[in-house]
């Protein structure tokens, strides 16, 4: 998403975008390690709840990035990145970063002390900060390749069908 979202708005339109899922997924797992874990140990389905509304709204999303405008057409018709507020209430329907938190405070912090969680947050960030820069940074350098409607639909098709294959995990049996 960020890779499209620069491509499609350029590096520094998305930077809210960067710092909402920086800051929702620390905030995401220091909940987690402070016990909202135990929601899942605790309420079985609420996982399969989690699962199928984060399958649907990813699902949307890659329809947005299918369907997305150039980026003169999107600033004419009012298209803009994700927000820092969306990005970061995204975090909460991420498939991936629910798996990455739970897993994460499960092998690396399993007593689920304070210290542990935020030795994991700090570790986190410093490894998704210029993670997800790169990937903006590949878009927005892309960006001059994709002047072409053509090419860029095809980009946002390609990107919205690797969000959509992201998902096959999510599909398989435990």
């Amino acid at each position: 998403m960020l890779m499209a979202s620069g491509a499609n708005f350029g590096y520094l339109r998305t930077i809210p975008h960067m710092a909402g899922v920086v800051i929702g997924f620390m905030v995401m797992l220091f909940l987690v390690g402070l016990g909202l874990i135990r929601i899942f140990d605790t309420i079985p389905t609420s996982y399969i709840v989690l699962k199928v509304v984060s399958m649907v709204y990813l699902l949307y999303l890659a329809w947005r990035i299918a369907t997305a405008a150039a980026p003169e057409e999107a600033s004419r018709e009012g298209g803009k990145p994700f927000t820092f507020l969306q990005a970061l209430l995204f975090q909460w329907v991420n498939p991936k970063a629910w798996t990455i938190a739970l897993t994460a405070i499960t092998v690396y912090a399993p007593t689920r002390s304070l210290g542990a969680i935020l030795i994991l947050m700090i570790v986190f960030s410093t490894v998704t900060v210029p993670s997800i820069s790169l990937w903006t940074v590949i878009g927005q350098q892309l960006r001059s390749l994709l002047t072409n409607k053509l090419r860029l639909r095809v980009f946002n098709g390609v990107m919205a069908a690797l969000l959509i294959a992201s998902l096959y995990p999510a599909l398989m049996p435990e």
